[in-house]
C-alpha cells in the first residue's frame, strides 16, 4: 500500500522517453504480467511501442497510474489488457461491476486525451499441469467469458477497438490451449506468436478510426 498503482515502477524510464515526433505512431501496451512479460521490441521490431505491464496489478492500480504511464507518453493508441487478477482478487475482492467500471474509466480518460483505445479480452486459463493450479483455481472460466462478454459488447457501442485474444486461445473445452502456456496462464513464445499479428491489425484498426 505504500505505493499501490507502483507509481514508481516506470517513473524513470518516462522521464527518459522523448516526447513523440509527430508521425511516430507511439502505442503503449497497457497491462499486467502478460504484458510485461512481453518483449515488445523483440515481437514487433522497428515499431514505437511501449511496454508499461506490471505483473500482479489488477484495474484498480492501472487505473491510479494511467496519466502518468499512458496520457503523459503522448501516444496514439493503448492497448488494455486487464482483468485476470481482478478475477483472481489480487488487490481484494471485487464485483464484475467494478471490473467494468475501471476498464471503462480508462478507455474513456484515453478517448478524452484523443489516443485511440483498443481493449484486450481476458485470455483464458487451464490446469494441465501442476504450475497451473494455482492460477485455475482463483480464475473461474465462467467469469472470464462473462467480462468477455462485457468488453465486446462496451467496445461495439462506444466505437473501441475489441481484441478478442480468448478466442483465438481457448479450446474445445473453454480452456486454454495447452500448447500457448507452460503454466496455465502465462503465454510462451507460441501464445505471443499468436497474439502478434491480432495485436498489429487491431492497432491498425484502432488508428484508422482515429
Amino acid at each position: 500500500m505504500n505505493d499501490f498503482g507502483e507509481l514508481g515502477r516506470y517513473r524513470e524510464a518516462n522521464r527518459a522517453l522523448a516526447a513523440p515526433a509527430a508521425n511516430e505512431g507511439r502505442v503503449v501496451f497497457f497491462g499486467d504480467s502478460i504484458t510485461d512479460g512481453w518483449k515488445i521490441a523483440q515481437w514487433f521490431p522497428g515499431k514505437p511501442y511501449v511496454n508499461r505491464g506490471i505483473s500482479g496489478q489488477t484495474t484498480s492500480q492501472m487505473l491510479v497510474r494511467f496519466r502518468q504511464d499512458v496520457l503523459d507518453l503522448h501516444p496514439k493508441a493503448v492497448v488494455i489488457l486487464a482483468g485476470t487478477n481482478d478475477i483472481a482478487g489480487n488487490t481484494g475482492p471485487i464485483t464484475l461491476d467494478d471490473i467494468e467500471a475501471n476498464l471503462a474509466s480508462m478507455a474513456q480518460l484515453a478517448r478524452a486525451n484523443h489516443i485511440a483505445v483498443v481493449m484486450s479480452s481476458v485470455t483464458p486459463v487451464n490446469d494441465y499441469t501442476e504450475r497451473s493450479q494455482d492460477f485455475f483455481a482463483t480464475r473461474p472460466p465462467a467469469k472470464i467469458v462473462e467480462l468477455n462478454r462485457w468488453m465486446k459488447d462496451y467496445c461495439a457501442k462506444n466505437g473501441y477497438v475489441y481484441l478478442d485474444y480468448f478466442s483465438a486461445m481457448v479450446n474445445k473445452d473453454g480452456l486454454l490451449k495447452r500448447e500457448l502456456a507452460e503454466d496455465g496462464l502465462h503465454p510462451n513464445d507460441a501464445g505471443y506468436a499468436l497474439m502478434v499479428p491480432m495485436a498489429s491489425a487491431a492497432i491498425e484498426k484502432a488508428l484508422s478510426t482515429r
